[in-house]
């Protein structure tokens, strides 16, 4: 017994002398895993410049894609529609906006600075929806060519100082991430207009259909317009205006789920740039 006793007294000294020296006593102990890396903003992806540096111009995506279809809206509003805006005519169309929330159809939405101005919660809220995404259709929306729908025109010298101006009233009104699109104002534009936009490093946006809502009234025949002309990749053109589109938000509930019956998915206009240049 007493051999015993010394015999366990001596382990346990052993024991505390190893543990004094650092011998671990139990499983060694897991170093703690490293903090996750802070995200990389992703870059929105762009079309490099044309024949002679000349501002690119994309219309549509892939045609082998997929089933892709990007809804653009165009937010209208001229610089000098201001008076009329005061006088109570809307240029918004909250309804519009509510219902691609609700059907959860992403977007992009070509706004206007003057527009932005006038209606900042609005274009705000657009800017910071992970749904929607804010491209620049100019402050002042003149037009960027001569005899173009009766607008009144920007001079050359003018064109790159109006889509800067846009682009600052988008972040004045607390749009954080406008993308580098741009959509001339009533679609004109000329090689003139590509040159002069060339130093602000965005990319044209137009279309290849036409949804025709532009100042409609039959909401089915835009209906109608939009689900005949689309194809795989397709940009559609409608409009944000109530005032000047009053039956969109009616055609939208129409084309949204036969689209997506023929097996469509919808996509913002990022996606399908992204696409063009193997990035999607």
């Amino acid at each position: 017994m007493i051999t015993l006793s010394r015999r366990v007294i001596a382990m346990c000294v052993l024991a505390a002398a190893l543990t004094a020296c650092g011998a671990p006593a139990g499983p060694a102990a897991r170093p703690p895993a490293p903090a996750p890396s802070p995200a990389v903003p992703s870059v929105p992806p762009t079309l490099a410049a044309g024949p002679a540096g000349l501002t690119p111009v994309f219309e549509h995506g892939p045609r082998d894609g997929g089933r892709t279809v990007a809804l653009t809206f165009d937010a209208d509003m001229t610089a000098d529609q201001g008076p009329r805006a005061a006088a109570g005519e809307r240029f918004d169309h909250p309804r519009l906006i509510g219902t691609l929330r609700a059907l959860k159809v992403p977007a992009t939405v070509f706004m206007t600075g003057r527009w932005a101005e006038e209606y900042p919660d609005q274009a705000r809220a657009l800017g910071r929806d992970p749904l929607f995404e804010v491209a620049n259709h100019s402050y002042s929306h003149y037009a960027f060519t001569g005899d173009c729908y009766g607008l009144p025109t920007v001079p050359e010298e003018r064109m790159r100082a109006d889509v800067e101006r846009a682009y600052r009233a988008f972040r004045a009104v607390g749009v954080p991430d406008p993308m580098p699109y741009f959509r001339f104002p009533g679609g004109c534009y000329d090689r003139r207009a590509l040159r002069a936009l060339t130093p602000a490093g965005v990319t044209a946006v137009q279309w290849d259909v036409v949804g025709g809502d532009a100042f409609a009234t039959d909401a089915d025949a835009v209906a109608r317009q939009v689900l005949d002309g689309v194809r795989p990749g397709s940009v559609v053109v409608l409009h944000c205006t109530r005032s000047a589109a009053p039956t969109t938000e009616e055609a939208v509930r129409t084309v949204v789920p036969e689209l997506r019956r023929r097996g469509y998915r919808f996509v913002k206009v990022s996606e399908l740039i992204g696409a063009a240049n193997g990035r999607g």
